[in-house]
């Protein structure tokens, strides 16, 4: 049996991937193991926003400045932002890299099978908009978030990395 993913765990790959700077707008999946822990760390800045569109811009410009940054949103943040994700992230090939917490969700079912259909869109919206992305929902997969993080600044490319509700 797999151990469910851990809010430190995906700390510690932020730091792995030499994340700098964390822009957040505060959301109930990740406050509590994530971004409250994350905010008082000396390791990273902490850019909180009023609206998910603006971390998208904001990531992309820290690119433009060398800085490894990434955005810490809700599903449904994610949602409402889609044209500037298409716009600024996508259109553009740069590495704003998403952790998307998924409000509501199982952690033991993957997203394409959530009841919710909000969830259950992101895997085919992503699809649409060629935007990588991955479920990361157990201690075994955090690799992957640093796996994520690397490629999306390697090939200068931005990914959705989804996270489930909540991580312990």
């Amino acid at each position: 049996m797999t151990l469910p993913i851990k809010g430190a765990s995906i700390i510690k790959a932020f730091e792995d991937a030499g994340i700098q700077s964390v822009v957040a707008l505060p959301d109930i999946v990740t406050c509590d193991t994530v971004l409250w822990p994350l905010s008082s760390n000396p390791n990273f800045m902490f850019i909180p926003v009023c609206k998910e569109d603006e971390g998208v811009s904001i990531c992309a410009s820290l690119s433009y400045c060398g800085q490894r940054a990434l955005l810490l949103i809700q599903h449904t943040g994610f949602l409402d932002s889609i044209n500037a994700i298409r716009a600024i992230a996508v259109e553009y090939q740069l590495p704003v890299v998403m952790v998307v917490g998924l409000q509501g969700s199982d952690p033991d079912t993957h997203p394409n099978q959530s009841k919710s259909i909000g969830i259950r869109a992101l895997g085919p919206i992503c699809d649409a908009l060629e935007l990588r992305h991955a479920f990361v929902k157990d201690e075994e997969s955090a690799i992957s978030i640093v796996e994520m993080i690397e490629a999306a600044y390697e090939n200068s490319s931005p990914c959705a990395i989804f996270v489930p509700n909540p991580p312990v």
